[in-house]
């Protein structure tokens, strides 16, 4: 099915650390609204303020319903910094779900990456201590509860000190640079239909 897109706009951000995922804030604290002067467009989910990277905003309610609705298990792509190295039964614990606030999570896909991933430097650097080393993981979800990863990660005693997402379905981050964005194209916006069946 051809979907007309003239009239709608979809952009991929590269989300820093710091910012809140919306675009007003009572208190004056760093917004959308910092980095995007676009009439109409919507975060299609949230991004932690502590956390960084792949955002998808639009303009398109249907699109953002798709990308949002847990019923369609959208896969999302994280990176996260943990302290201490886990071990196999805990990432086993991870890929078979774990309980948060007495109902336990699907499944996630968790791998230990052997080298620590190229990203821009986080201008307020992780806490560091120098007896806990750290590992970075790639962690795939097809959900999205309120702080997750994070929430995933403690509960198996390994802390999320830094946290990336990459990838939204088939819209990857890229070399976007933090605090910049770009135009989604109509074959990227088809991937997602694709990605998500259509009822």
């Amino acid at each position: 099915m051809n979907r007309s897109l003239s009239r709608v706009q979809t952009i991929a951000f590269n989300k820093p650390y710091g910012v809140l995922p919306c675009f007003t804030d009572p208190e004056g604290r760093p917004t959308l609204a910092d980095y995007i002067d676009l009439p109409g467009v919507y975060a299609a989910g949230r991004l932690d303020q502590d956390s960084e990277g792949l955002m998808i905003l639009t303009s398109d309610g249907t699109l953002a319903h798709h990308i949002t609705d847990p019923q369609h298990k959208l896969p999302k792509v994280y990176l996260a910094q943990v302290e201490r190295i886990p071990n196999e039964e805990a990432l086993e614990q991870w890929r078979e779900g774990v309980v948060l606030n007495g109902k336990k999570t699907r499944p996630a896909e968790v791998r230990l990456l052997p080298d620590d991933p190229r990203l821009p430097d986080r201008p307020v650097p992780i806490r560091f201590r120098k007896n806990v080393p750290t590992v970075w993981l790639e962690i795939t979800l097809r959900e999205g509860l309120n702080r997750q990863v994070r929430r995933m990660t403690a509960a198996v005693g390994h802390p999320t000190l830094r946290l990336v997402r990459v990838a939204i379905g088939p819209i990857v981050l890229g070399d976007l640079n933090p605090g910049q964005w770009r135009d989604l194209t109509s074959s990227e916006i088809e991937q997602i239909y694709s990605a998500v069946p259509r009822r």
